[in-house]
């Protein structure tokens, strides 16, 4: 059976939970299809704390933004909720066909917003699928959703800001960090987090990798090994850890498969994490009827992929002919919120990326 709507939300993560408020909000009729039984992607599993500012929630913990975004969707009566949901391909037509408890339907969209983020990427090293070696997203969830405690002796790997949050919030939980490494010559997260890690007596190694991972039935030792100016191993220079936990957090990749099938432009580029759409101002793809927000467009914070989101929404609807009675100042304000999120030094990764894509 054939569903119409005005506007497809695919993703009910941060960025799609915000691209169906300021739709709906703007009077479009939206469907938001999560392949989870739980909406918040990535904020479910957050405990810490929001930086930025007042409008990107700051100083509020992940888990509870996502109750505050929920219970708004809650108040909207044109806002369709379809969870364990997944989209499994965009025709060229513009039909969207979905997979949801085993059965296949089809949807009609007026306008696509893709929100469907990102994935963990892998680090090759000898006995890397060995159990006990996890990513980075799959212990928060072990965590944070399910209150599972991973293991007793944890190295991580990736001193990004993912990697350092999680390596505070094992400890939290009474998970023995031995180490944090990061084959990077300096620490990419940020420094608040580092330093708190460094406070509770937590050894972080730049220049360091993963050597191999040994063990009986699963992991029990981890070997590191320094790497030179080239990023080549120093022989010499292995460490042993004794552990039953690995944590990999080395990076996130868009998932874009939906993106490249829909016809969209799409280009390699590094400091997004990988192939990303072209797309102008307000997050429109070069084909007409399909929007970007959040990871899928490159990887950032939670705070830029719900501003994206808004934005997305708002145009979205807007070029149905919803027009927001605040339209102009909302999506000002909107722009304005990215630009200050993306200034300073930590910034300049996504600027130049943003200079590759915008059309």
């Amino acid at each position: 059976m054939m569903q119409n709507v005005e506007v497809l939300v695919i993703g009910g993560g941060p960025a799609g939970l915000c691209a169906a408020i300021s739709a709906a909000e703007s009077g479009a009729e939206v469907l938001l299809a999560e392949r989870s039984d739980i909406l918040g992607g990535q904020l479910i599993k957050q405990t810490h704390m929001f930086f930025g500012s007042e409008k990107q929630y700051a100083g509020t913990r992940g888990i509870d933004i996502t109750e505050l975004l929920i219970n708004k969707i809650n108040e909207l009566d044109n806002v369709r909720i379809s969870d364990k949901t997944t989209a499994l391909a965009i025709y060229e037509d513009g039909i969207v066909t979905l997979e949801c408890n085993g059965k296949y339907g089809k949807v009609q969209p007026k306008k696509i917003i893709l929100a469907t983020g990102a994935a963990e990427k892998t680090l090759a090293f000898p006995n890397n699928d060995m159990p006990g070696i996890y990513g980075a997203g799959a212990v928060q969830t072990l965590m944070n959703i399910y209150g599972v405690k991973p293991g007793n002796d944890v190295l991580m790997v990736g001193a990004g800001n993912i990697g350092l949050i999680v390596s505070y919030q094992l400890m939290q939980a009474g998970v023995n960090v031995k180490a944090i490494i990061d084959a990077a010559p300096t620490i990419g997260g940020y420094l608040v987090h580092a330093s708190k890690i460094r406070r509770m007596g937590i050894p972080i190694l730049t220049g360091h990798t993963v050597k191999r991972a040994d063990g009986a039935e699963s992991l029990e030792r981890a070997t590191i090994v320094k790497l030179d100016e080239k990023w080549q191993q120093v022989e010499g220079t292995e460490q042993d850890f004794d552990v039953d936990v690995m944590c990999v957090s080395v990076g996130l990749s868009p998932l874009s498969e939906l993106l490249f099938q829909s016809g969209c432009e799409l280009k390699m580029v590094r400091e997004f994490g990988g192939f990303v759409p072209s797309r102008d101002r307000n997050l429109k793809t070069s084909v007409d009827h399909i929007y970007i927000a959040g990871d899928v467009g490159g990887i950032e914070e939670a705070s830029s992929a719900m501003v994206e989101g808004h934005i997305a929404g708002l145009a979205a609807a807007n070029d149905l002919g919803h027009r927001h009675p605040e339209y102009e100042a909302l999506s000002e304000d909107y722009q304005v919120q990215l630009a200050s999120l993306r200034a300073g030094h930590a910034g300049d990764k996504i600027r130049e990326g943003l200079e590759k894509v915008l059309i």
